[in-house]
């Protein structure tokens, strides 16, 4: 093994932040318990933020970012992970407060890892990443409040993002009619691709709603927040649950209570930061069994590590479909 390794590091300024990909050695690293040979990472919206330096996502300075990482461990301290175990670490504030993924060699803590599955590869696993384990622990939330395909259908906002994506993805594997909701036109073969079978656009979603609208939706997956979340929650059947886990429209709900209480509408928030470990399992081992590589596949692109900084606005911009996985060895 190499005694240095390339890593995307990000150093403070007086106006901000500036990175470079460097050379470091294993006494660079962080303090922790396990040491990682990283195969990917991915670009995720909060990576985008980070790179940006928006947000005030990146705590501490210098700063490898990335939230998501997968490779094998190449030294442990742990009883709990052994040289040669293959693992994944999504979130924890890794990439923000603590080194992440964009880099050859990471040293993380072993509390923060799962074991990656057995019939995933590295790749998939991060063209799944922290987007699709919130996908998946949005569709987990609906079966929890029971909601079923014959109930109807099932909107999902912000629909050619990376959430969105694995969302619709998962949603038509199940049985499930998906309307994708999307500001993209050109971006409806790829959804209707992935399964969706009705489409609404941004505009029409972002409109005011009315106290309450017809009952169209069993269930919903929500990307966005702000008015296009009230307008779907106008919009949702008796009964019926919504699944938010994102603000990429803002961070208000401009609605009234009246879904919640003369419909009965479910508002559940999903979060994939600090989700607990058994959590994290179940959803990664769902993901194994109900997301099929081929969709994997149509949804990635591979993109090297020395042009994540000049693809990091391109994500901000709204611009990307599906999920890009960084490479830290091309």
């Amino acid at each position: 093994m190499s005694d240095t390794f390339t890593a995307l590091v990000l150093r403070e300024t007086d106006d901000g932040h500036v990175g470079a990909l460097e050379q470091l050695t294993d006494a660079d690293l962080p303090d922790g318990d396990v040491t990682l040979a990283v195969e990917y990472s991915s670009l995720n919206y909060k990576d985008g933020l980070a790179l940006a330096g928006r947000n005030r996502i990146v705590r501490s300075y210098p700063m490898v970012p990335g939230i998501d990482l997968t490779g094998t461990v190449i030294a442990s301290d742990s009883p709990n992970w052994h040289v040669g175990d293959e693992v994944i670490s999504t979130s924890f504030q890794v990439g923000e407060r603590y080194w992440g993924g964009y880099t050859q060699r990471q040293r993380l803590q072993s509390e923060w890892l799962v074991r990656r599955p057995e019939s995933m590869s590295a790749r998939t696993a991060m063209a799944i990443g922290t987007a699709g384990l919130t996908a998946m622990l949005c569709v987990m939330e609906l079966e929890t409040a029971g909601v079923q395909p014959a109930d109807g259908p099932i909107v999902v906002t912000g629909a050619a993002g990376g959430v969105g994506s694995v969302a619709v993805a998962l949603l038509s594997g199940l049985g499930f009619e998906v309307t994708a909701v999307t500001g993209r036109p050109e971006t409806q073969d790829y959804l209707r691709s992935l399964g969706a079978t009705a489409f609404r656009t941004r505009e029409e979603m972002s409109e005011p709603p009315r106290p309450l609208e017809s009952e169209t939706w069993a269930g919903a997956i929500d990307t966005v927040g702000s008015t296009m979340l009230a307008r779907v929650l106008a919009q949702m059947k008796f009964r019926s649950t919504v699944a938010a886990c994102g603000l990429a429209g803002g961070h208000d709900l401009p609605t009234t209570v009246m879904p919640f209480i003369i419909r009965a509408v479910r508002l559940q928030g999903v979060e994939a930061v600090m989700a607990p470990i058994p959590m994290r399992e179940a959803a990664w081992t769902r993901l194994a069994d109900d997301l099929p590589s081929d969709v994997v596949d149509t949804i990635t692109e591979v993109v090297p590590l020395t042009e994540v900084l000049e693809r990091g606005p391109t994500i901000l911009d709204g611009q990307v479909r599906g999920r890009w996985v960084v490479d830290p060895n091309a």
